[in-house]
């Protein structure tokens, strides 16, 4: 499944002679001093990956910013705010054979990409590498770090690490014919937990989604809030229900959300959000094959 997705490079990018196996794609808008930051610890990196920049269509000097100060950086200039689908015309204009992500205020520890490459080239069935995330300056642990470490998933004999069905988009990496071969990133979730609808796909297709703590990202968050996060994380988690999950799950997690909209205006407003977009999710439902959505059922606990 794919989604149409197609641009130009503003520029060119010049093919180094030895090409790396791991190229980054860092998806922005309207964040031109992070990413300046972020784009200094990438391009410093001993594997020297090629990055590409998608920009969201910032209103800031972001590209002006990057043609002045980064002219070695690809750029695909969108021409709208295409949201998560940003890292899809990115790694359509990627040749790399695996694909890291990166955000604006995220970048990959020295030697994580080669031992990502590593990983890959080992085990052929490696759709995904959820890394281990270091937040801040005093590089603390991510939570999530030790909830996709416990994984009650287990190791597979073929596939590195532990598997999962949930990462975080700004310290994961790809194999790119595995994430072309899914669908990338949806178009009806836009943002905020994109993440899980993807790692669905993927193992619907027989593609493994592992946490390898081996590869290491670092994320250094603005601490201020995104506006809207908290409702867009409430949609998508029912949107994803509806567009992969059975027919009573998804039910029933609309009258959770119903419930909870009668006292919290943020699921109100993710309730509303969501019912606007239901036509488009069932149209594009696809329930999961039995042994993916045992999969989910297990990771969502008795409660689910």
């Amino acid at each position: 499944m794919t989604h149409g997705l197609s641009t130009t490079p503003v520029r060119p990018h010049a093919h180094p002679a030895h090409p790396a196996p791991v190229g980054v794609v860092i998806a922005t808008r309207n964040r031109s001093a992070r990413l300046a930051t972020t784009l200094r610890r990438l391009l410093a990196l001993p594997e020297r990956p090629p990055v590409l920049v998608a920009d969201n269509a910032s209103t800031d000097d972001t590209r002006a910013m990057l043609a002045r100060d980064f002219p070695q950086v690809r750029v695909l200039a969108l021409p709208f705010n295409r949201g998560a689908l940003a890292r899809t015309h990115g790694i359509r204009a990627l040749d790399t054979p695996y694909v890291a992500f990166a955000d604006d205020d995220s970048w990959w520890a020295p030697g994580a990409l080669g031992t990502a490459a590593r990983l890959f080239d080992e085990h052929p069935r490696l759709g995904l590498i959820s890394a281990r995330t270091l937040v801040g300056p005093a590089e603390d642990p991510d939570p999530l770090n030790e909830v996709l470490a416990g994984s009650p998933l287990g190791p597979a004999t073929d596939l590195p690490g532990v598997q999962v069905l949930g990462f975080l988009a700004c310290a994961s990496v790809v194999r790119r014919s595995a994430y072309l071969d899914a669908g990338g990133f949806h178009q009806l979730v836009f943002f905020g937990g994109e993440e899980t609808l993807l790692a669905y796909d993927l193992a619907a297709r027989g593609w493994g989604v592992t946490h390898c703590p081996g590869v290491v990202a670092h994320h250094h968050p603005d601490p201020t809030p995104r506006t809207g996060r908290p409702v867009r994380l409430l949609r998508n988690a029912l949107l994803t229900a509806w567009l992969r999950r059975p027919l009573p799950y998804a039910l029933a997690r609309t009258r959770e959300l119903a419930a909870e909209a009668r006292h919290d205006p943020d699921a109100r407003h993710a309730l509303r959000e969501a019912l606007r977009r239901l036509p488009a999710a069932l149209r594009a439902r696809r329930t999961l094959p039995p042994h993916v959505e045992r999969a989910a059922r297990l990771l969502d606990g008795p409660s689910a």
